[in-house]
């Protein structure tokens, strides 16, 4: 029966072996900024879907509860509004 063989392989590095501390900081805050503009533009996305499916309901007519219109007619303009503040605040964010 003959022996067998382990080899060894590398595992994945996130930066440079021997990549000096102070520049693995600064990869990582980078990176956590690029992480944090693509969540900031998930909810911005978000808050539009909402403002275009509250549009539809306010103008849905009599098929939609009175009060249903006008609480969707409410949140289609505010969420509308907070869409475009936070695209504005995050393209802002890049530079």
């Amino acid at each position: 029966m003959s022996a067998t063989h382990l080899v060894v392989l590398p595992t994945a590095n996130d930066g440079a072996v021997g990549e000096p501390i102070g520049q693995k900081i600064l990869r990582l805050q980078a990176e956590a900024r690029g992480l944090a503009h693509e969540h900031v533009e998930l909810l911005r996305s978000a808050l539009s879907e909402v403002a275009r499916l509250s549009e539809e309901i306010s103008d849905g007519g009599e098929a939609y509860p009175v009060g249903a219109r006008e609480l969707a007619r409410r949140l289609a303009e505010d969420a509308g509004h907070q869409a475009l503040t936070l695209g504005a605040i995050n393209d802002r964010a890049l530079n």
